[in-house]
């Protein structure tokens, strides 16, 4: 390691494209955050809109809003914006409600789409809730559905001829490993089956090419890296060869075609506009599109090759200062096999991340043995990467996670 210093890292700071992003977000001193993989930085921006839209929106024009200042259509104009993110066009993303809501919406349409088979593909490892999610919707339609758990290796032998749907999710968010959503989707196709991703770690980090790769459904969260907030609205994507094909089983008047004709019957949208439930949370919305609009200033691909590079500079560090210490890497090796995150395993990893936490390095713990860091490519800078190691050898060599206040359980983790 003796190439890397702490001046090497100060250098690729002052050659970054992406360095004045940083100024966009509030992050406080001292602090280096490497958990945008849970919930990402607030964008500066947001307070003035929240203000503006409380203030004037809200407490000036009240409900003429909903024409005045368009709260009707915020809903698709977020959609419209995130589409561009995730290589979907206009009118094929909606942003709405929440991840485990748009599941359920999802795999009921595809399940309907799909009369005659039985089965669904989900990584049994997965984010806890989409398999709730699934679990939940097939025994609430008693129609003999079942769920084929498999993990990343078996994927494409689990697709066969019986299964309706593969639902899985792009980047995983424990290990942070990427499946190939192309290859994935066109083995399902083959195999008469529909597709559902799940882009939560995905969407804001890498590039995603969902028509490129002919996907039929998608979802995400809008907390993560777009930097929406904490429980900030979801978004849902349907291909437009689906539109009008299904209708999902949650319907909301926001979803009738005509909802302030006040009919008594329900009468799908035949658009995109179909994915929505009720009245949609206007402040969080306003929010959410402080962080989408940064993210559509910035390029996706200089997001995925500084990531890279940051996971790859986190990797060698790690094995370098702090061999010895019970480090397992969990996240792939390889750069093509990986999201914008780095896992490590180690029996005594919730203390560890404690300490790391007091040591104002923050990252999180996944139950039983993982530690997470996520690094942001708009906000995290390479010297981060540096101080972060350096914080964590310390913590190692002088066994300050042992300290009792670091072994206390705590609610969220």
């Amino acid at each position: 390691m003796s190439e890397y210093s702490r001046d090497f890292f100060l250098d690729l700071d002052s050659r970054d494209k992406l360095a004045s992003f940083r100024d966009e977000f509030c992050l406080p001193e001292g602090m280096i955050y490497l958990d945008g993989n849970s919930l990402g930085a607030m964008p500066l921006s947001a307070k003035k809109r929240v203000a503006d839209v409380v203030e004037r929106e809200w407490g000036q024009d009240l409900i003429t809003s909903w024409n005045k200042n368009s709260w009707f259509h915020l809903a698709e104009k977020l959609g419209d914006k995130i589409a561009r993110l995730i290589g979907a066009g206009l009118g094929e993303v909606m942003t709405c409600d929440a991840t485990g809501l748009n599941l359920y919406k999802l795999l009921s349409m595809a399940l309907d789409m799909r009369p005659d088979r039985k089965v669904i593909v989900m990584e049994g490892s997965n984010f806890p809730t989409d398999n709730y999610m699934a679990q939940g919707l097939i025994k609430q339609l008693g129609r003999g559905h079942q769920i084929r758990f498999i993990e990343k290796e078996d994927i494409m032998d689990a697709i066969t001829e019986d299964v309706a749907v593969v639902s899985l999710t792009q980047v995983h968010y424990k290990t942070g490993h990427l499946l190939d959503m192309k290859a994935i989707t066109e083995k399902a196709h083959e195999a008469g089956a529909l597709v559902i991703w799940d882009l939560c770690h995905s969407a804001g980090a890498l590039p995603v090419d969902l028509n490129g790769c002919n996907a039929d459904f998608a979802l995400g969260c809008g907390y993560k890296y777009i930097n929406g907030g904490p429980g900030a609205p979801a978004f849902i994507f349907v291909a437009m060869r689906h539109q009008g094909n299904a209708t999902q089983p949650l319907t909301g008047w926001w979803g009738h075609e005509a909802p302030f004709a006040f009919e008594q019957d329900y009468r799908p949208a035949n658009n995109i506009r179909q994915m929505l439930t009720g009245t949609q949370p206007i402040l969080s919305l306003a929010v959410l599109e402080c962080g989408i609009d940064i993210l559509c200033r910035a390029d996706m691909v200089e997001i995925h090759e500084k990531s890279m590079n940051l996971c790859d500079y986190f990797i060698d560090l790690v094995k370098a200062y702090c061999a010895g210490h019970g480090f397992s890497l969990a996240t792939p090796r390889r750069r093509d096999e990986r999201g914008s995150q780095v896992s490590f395993s180690h029996e005594q990893g919730f203390a560890i991340m404690q300490a790391l936490i007091a040591a104002k390095v923050v990252g999180d713990f996944r139950a039983p043995d993982i530690i997470r860091f996520g690094f942001t490519p708009l906000y995290t800078r390479f010297v981060d990467v540096w101080d972060a190691v350096m914080r964590l050898k310390n913590i190692m060599e002088n066994d300050l996670w042992q300290k009792p206040e670091y072994n206390q359980l705590t609610d969220v983790t």
